[in-house]
């Protein structure tokens, strides 16, 4: 098990990464995200040996590696996959895959599983993106790392094949065994493939948890603003002594809700745009659409309330309403919605 205690670095004078503490599980895949600079590729970077620690310590197995006792990368057994591939462009993939490899055996295994029996004996140059991709996965893989680094291995396909290729990756490391922490900047992409995900805020973790958690039960507004559309509508709680479920009031109806953060009182509730309904035939609106995108299967349009809230909806393709017009918005979900205190100042 790799386990991270108060991992901080500094570039200069300035902290990047701040006290991070994780464990990576057996065969455990660890998604990591957050907005640019935030630290990701740095905390790839400590783990792996190529820069040294400020503070803190990393340990697997027999090896523990501190600012006064750094382990050199060759001492360390991680594989990395990077978003640019590293491949040899000289070699043939075959020649990349087994790469100071004595018992090519394990190099072979990957490379049929992996699709790439009809490519040993091209070069890259040769290659599509996703293919590229494999190979760079066949190596690491053939080389028994202890665990994976991902540092954006998609960022550089288009949207189809990173799609495909994301659980062609996700299956490879489940049936290889090997516990991997992949970086990304995509919110989907960390929500499907991740058992856990960690979410970086300049340089600090403010939540590392399920997807489902992360997104459901944020631990602040930022997390809850990163993870998807996120809109925060004035509530406050039902004192009446037949509230037994935490119920919450808004304008636009009532719904089961999480206190966070001792949220009490007059509060704001998370509203995800599936969480409400949007009807521009009924006879009471409530609100004015704001803008429309139209996405294939959904829309998503931005509402705002008589109240003064805007509110983000999705909907169906087929109900297509126009900015400017009227229209009744209603929440509908039935499971409970994250409940936080009152921000006055937003």
């Amino acid at each position: 098990m790799l386990s991270v205690s108060n991992l901080s670095v500094n570039y200069g004078s300035t902290r990047v990464v701040d006290k991070l503490n994780l464990e990576l599980g057996q065969d455990e895949i660890l998604m990591l995200v957050g907005p640019t600079g935030c630290g990701k590729t740095t905390i790839l970077q400590a783990l792996a040996g190529l820069i040294p620690l400020s503070e803190g310590e990393i340990r697997l197995g027999k090896w523990t590696s501190t600012p006064a006792k750094h382990v050199p990368p060759e001492k360390r057994n991680v594989g990395m996959v990077f978003q640019d591939f590293a491949l040899f462009p000289h070699l043939t993939v075959q020649q990349n895959v087994c790469f100071r490899l004595k018992d090519t055996s394990l190099a072979d295994h990957w490379l049929t599983l992996l699709g790439l029996d009809n490519f040993r004996d091209v070069k890259p140059a040769s290659l599509s993106g996703g293919q590229k991709q494999r190979v760079a996965l066949a190596r690491t893989l053939a080389h028994e790392p202890a665990f994976v680094l991902l540092d954006e291995p998609l960022s550089n396909l288009d949207a189809a094949l990173k799609d495909s290729l994301r659980w062609e990756i996700r299956d490879a490391l489940k049936k290889a065994g090997v516990p991997a922490i992949w970086v990304t900047h995509d919110q989907e992409e960390a929500l499907s493939v991740g058992d856990r995900i960690g979410i970086l805020n300049k340089g600090v973790l403010e939540q590392l948890d399920t997807p489902e958690s992360c997104y459901s039960t944020p631990n602040s507004r930022f997390v809850a603003r990163f993870m998807g559309e996120a809109s925060f509508l004035k509530a406050s709680f039902d004192n009446s002594a037949s509230n037994t479920d935490n119920t919450v009031i808004t304008d636009i109806g009532r719904v089961p809700g999480t206190p966070l953060q001792n949220a009490n009182g007059l509060v704001d509730l998370l509203v995800r745009p599936d969480d409400l309904s949007l009807d521009a035939t009924h006879a009471s609106p409530n609100g004015t659409v704001d803008w429309v995108r139209y996405e294939g299967e959904s829309r998503l349009y931005a509402v705002t309330h008589d109240n003064g809230s805007q509110l983000k909806v999705r909907v169906s393709h087929e109900n297509a309403i126009k900015p400017g017009e009227r229209a009744h918005m209603q929440l509908i979900t039935t499971h409970p919605l994250a409940v936080f205190p009152r921000d006055e100042e937003r």
